[in-house]
Formats: C-alpha cells, sequence, structure tokens
C-alpha cells in the first residue's frame, strides 16, 4: 500500500489518466507507471499500473468533467435540493426540479458528447443513455457526485430512487482528497471552468467526516513486468472493457425495447379510447344534424304558415274597411 504525498501523486497521475482520449489510456498509462518507477520507486508505479481502464461510458463522464465542470456542479446542487425537497415532501416543488432536472440533464449528456468528440471518439446513442444515467445518479446520491466528479469514473453508475448508488469500483483512487458529502460545490476544483484540460488541481479536501462512500479501486500490487507480459496486459485491458461495452450495450437496449413496447402498448390502449370517443362524437354529430334539418323544415313549414296567416288577416281588414264604407 502506498499513503501520503505518494497516494496525493497517484491521485494525480490518474487524473490526467483519465482525462486522455479514450484509446491513448493504455499506453499513457505504462508510461506513467515507468516514470513513477524512475522517480519514486516500485510501490507507486505499481499502483499505476494497477489503474483500471473506465468503460466508454464512464471515460465520456470524466470528459465532461474535464471539459465543462460547471455544468457537473449544477447538477451537483440541483440534486442537492431535490433531495431536500424530497426530505419536506413538497410535491410541487419536485415537479418543478425534475423538469429542470431533465433540461440539465439534456444538455450535459450533449456537452459530453461534443468533448468526447473532441478527444476522437463519437459516442453511440447506448452509451450516451448509460451517460445520461450515471449524471442522474449523481443527483440522487452524494457519494455519487463525488465519484462522478472527481474526473477518475470507472464505470456506469444507477440509481432507482430509493436505494443508495452502489459506488464498489466506481472510482480510482477514491481516498484522495475525498470532499464533505454535504458540500457540492466542493467536488469541482476552484477556478475550473469550460474548456480546461484534464491537468487540474486535485479535488479540495473537506473535513475528514460524512464522506462518500467510496472503496479503494486497487488490485493486487504486481511487480515490475517484462514488456511482452505488459502487452498481454493491456490487450487484457482492451478486451475487458469491449466486452463490458457490449454486454451493457445489450442489457441498455434490452431496456429501451422493453420501454418503447410499454409504449407502445400504452398508446394503442389510448388510441382504442379516442377512437371509441370519436365513434360516439360522430353519432351525438349525426342525430344533431337530424334534429338540424327538421328544425329546419318545421321552421319553413311556420314561416309559410304565419306568411299565409298574415295574407288572410290583411284580406280580411280590407274587407272590414270595403265594407264599412258602402252604405246601406
Amino acid at each position: 500500500m502506498i499513503a501520503g504525498m505518494e497516494e496525493t501523486e497517484l491521485a494525480d497521475i490518474a487524473k490526467r489518466l483519465y482525462a486522455l482520449p479514450f484509446d491513448d489510456f493504455v499506453a499513457a498509462r505504462t508510461a506513467a507507471a515507468k516514470a513513477a518507477s524512475a522517480e519514486s520507486g516500485r510501490p507507486l508505479a505499481a499502483e499505476v499500473r494497477a489503474l483500471p481502464k473506465p468503460s466508454v461510458a464512464a471515460w465520456a463522464v470524466n470528459m465532461l468533467a474535464a471539459h465543462d465542470p460547471e455544468t457537473m456542479r449544477h447538477l451537483a446542487e440541483l440534486g442537492q435540493r431535490m433531495r431536500a425537497v424530497q426530505t419536506e415532501l413538497d410535491a410541487a416543488a419536485l415537479r418543478g426540479l425534475v423538469q429542470e432536472r431533465r433540461k440539465l440533464l439534456n444538455a450535459a449528456v450533449e456537452s459530453a458528447r461534443t468533448a468526447a468528440e473532441h478527444e476522437g471518439r463519437r459516442i453511440s446513442g447506448a452509451v450516451a443513455t448509460e451517460v445520461e444515467q450515471t449524471l442522474r445518479a449523481l443527483t440522487a446520491d452524494e457519494g455519487a457526485a463525488f465519484a462522478v466528479q472527481s474526473g477518475r469514473l470507472l464505470r456506469v453508475l444507477t440509481a432507482d430512487g430509493v436505494d443508495r448508488v452502489e459506488l464498489d469500483g466506481a472510482v480510482a483512487v477514491p481516498s484522495a482528497s475525498v470532499p464533505t458529502a454535504h458540500d457540492p460545490s466542493a467536488l469541482v476544483p476552484e477556478g475550473s471552468g469550460p474548456g480546461e484540460t484534464g491537468q487540474k488541481s486535485a479535488p479540495r479536501a473537506g473535513p475528514a467526516v460524512d464522506k462518500p462512500r467510496l472503496r479503494a479501486v486497487r488490485p493486487a500490487r504486481r511487480d515490475a513486468s517484462p514488456s511482452a507480459l505488459e502487452k498481454a496486459h493491456a490487450a487484457l485491458d482492451e478486451a475487458d472493457t469491449a466486452a463490458r461495452d457490449a454486454i451493457e450495450g445489450a442489457d441498455q437496449q434490452r431496456g429501451q425495447l422493453e420501454d418503447a413496447s410499454a409504449e407502445v402498448e400504452q398508446l394503442t390502449a389510448e388510441t382504442r379510447q379516442l377512437r371509441a370517443r370519436l365513434k360516439h362524437l360522430e353519432e351525438q354529430l349525426e342525430r344533431a344534424r337530424k334534429l338540424q334539418e327538421s328544425a329546419a323544415a318545421e321552421t319553413g313549414l311556420s314561416a309559410r304558415a304565419a306568411d299565409k296567416a298574415q295574407r288572410a288577416a290583411m284580406l280580411a281588414r280590407e274587407r272590414v274597411l270595403r265594407l264599412g264604407n258602402t252604405p246601406d
């Protein structure tokens, strides 16, 4: 194990590695391990060599942390407000915050997509969905907020709104510079802003209480390895990442299929109801038209009868006048 200054150095190395383009990680990790061995000795080099390669979605989130930390800060602050409102059982306020979160998540996913493309990798729709899922977890759990904003995320996070987010193995070197869990503004390095690169100072340390639930991600230490073995480990990392991405992508697609099927079923039921309503309204319209036609016909007859009666009354009046003017 390493401690103290070496752990801080490991966190700085990890921060730089996880801010690099996805395909550059393995080679950069090997170079960083060699440099650490020359400068600080084998213990730190072994820890650097053991840093896991992130999934594509986690890498995209790290790109967002490196290029647009302000967006993450807004999400973390929104999450704190949402948790406060949930505690107060204020349903109206919560609905407003949920709508605000939807807008922020959409903007954040687009920002992550742009940052990833800037670093040479386009992300698929499935990966974008995983990025959104992870950012949603950021708003649900304080520990997840640290993991996501650390810039050293390793895997996708999920939040069901009931259980706390599972964070084991979620972030590299999690014990370094852990901020206070109740202060989301401490989770982003001071002076960060859009467009900055991954080489930033570590997050500000908070009091050593109420820390997020993170465990160090460190496989057993390994001695310096021959070049061929390092290449084999690099190939294994790539294969593991590809397999994990494929499995997660398949799971995500199944979830999307289930959601789409449920939506089709709901819309089908609503369509049936609307068709039944339309048929009922058309029947009412037909009856109203018949009543209108009948009323129009009766109105015509009444008008003609009134006209005939008016003419008869006029003739009768003229006859009375003639008789009145005729001498007996």
